[in-house]
């Protein structure tokens, strides 16, 4: 294969070509992005306050918080830019940076949720256990295993692209560059690359999302088993878990568990795991958590307590 590579910059089509339908867009994913990232931080900002971070609960809730904030920042910021922009660029480097990010912090993100399934299976199923099994060593260990994973998924996926030629055209249609729509700009075939993708980020995506789903349905079966406060306390926490599952693996699965090719749908799918699972996320993980909302309403009063003194 001949390294000829003449672009260096890639064009975005962004998600309409219409200007009144980007400007909706502008305000409706400005709005997403400010709640992800204040939402985000302030269950960051409650865990070290309230102490909460002694629990491996909340201390895994509170890096899949700055995960989160990450994983938006990859695409958000750029794609609010490209909305009221005439001429949507991205450098070619820019291209690969943004490709490695979202991998990165995507498939972090994924296996953190694992470990967040687990820490609650030992928590309802081997209760007596739970100390043991789930100390702050084990955590740590874990924490970092979700982040040497995802640095070695998206090194995969940036070597398999920077390692073929481009030389035009050099228009995208997506508004960040992924995977599968920069493949299709490639100068020569891209079939064993494109298997190899999917075999990557496809098998992850689903081998999480099944993996996660058995580990949920075994603790919902063993409920049967707790008194029924235990039960309502445990259905709220994974019931919640559940739906956020569901609403991150479900377009994940979609877009990398299938052959190297892209849709028109796609970059609507997109939006569902790049920036509403992070906005969704705080919901999703305080709502029907007590003990995080009465910690934050313990933060917000001594805020307001320290501003009256003032």
């Amino acid at each position: 294969m001949s390294m000829n590579n003449n672009v260096t910059e890639f064009i975005f089509w962004g998600l309409s070509q219409n200007s009144e339908v980007e400007e909706v867009c502008f305000v409706m994913f400005s709005f997403f992005y400010t709640v992800s990232l204040l939402g985000n931080l302030l269950i960051m900002l409650t865990v070290y306050a309230g102490n909460l971070y002694k629990s491996p609960m909340y201390f895994f809730l509170n890096y899949l918080s700055f995960v989160d904030i990450c994983y938006s920042s990859v695409t958000a910021p750029k794609m609010l830019v490209d909305l009221l922009a005439k001429s949507k660029t991205i450098s070619y480097v820019g291209c690969m940076l943004q490709l490695f990010g979202t991998h990165f912090f995507g498939c972090t993100e994924i296996f953190l949720l694992n470990v967040m399934a687990y820490d609650r299976y030992v928590a309802i199923c081997k209760p007596l256990y739970y100390v043991s099994i789930i100390d702050r060593d084990r955590c740590n260990k874990m924490l970092l295993g979700t982040w040497v994973v995802g640095f070695l998924h998206s090194l995969i996926q940036v070597a398999l692209v920077v390692q073929l030629p481009f030389c035009g055209p050099n228009e995208i249609d997506h508004y960040f560059c992924d995977v599968h729509p920069v493949l299709k700009l490639a100068c020569t075939d891209t079939f064993v690359v494109g298997v190899v993708v999917t075999a990557n980020s496809g098998t992850i995506a689903l081998g999480s999302f099944v993996i996660l789903l058995t580990s949920y349905t075994i603790i919902l079966v063993s409920l049967r088993k707790q008194s029924a406060e235990g039960r309502h306390k445990a259905l709220s926490t994974c019931g919640s878990h559940i739906a956020g599952v569901i609403i991150f693996f479900g377009p994940c699965t979609f877009m990398y568990m299938r052959p190297d090719a892209t849709f028109s749908e796609d970059k609507m799918v997109a939006v569902f795991y790049t920036v509403i699972s992070p906005m969704l996320n705080p919901l999703i993980y305080t709502l029907r958590n007590a003990e995080v909302k009465n910690a934050m309403k313990k933060m917000c009063r001594k805020v307001f307590w320290k501003a009256n003194d003032k």
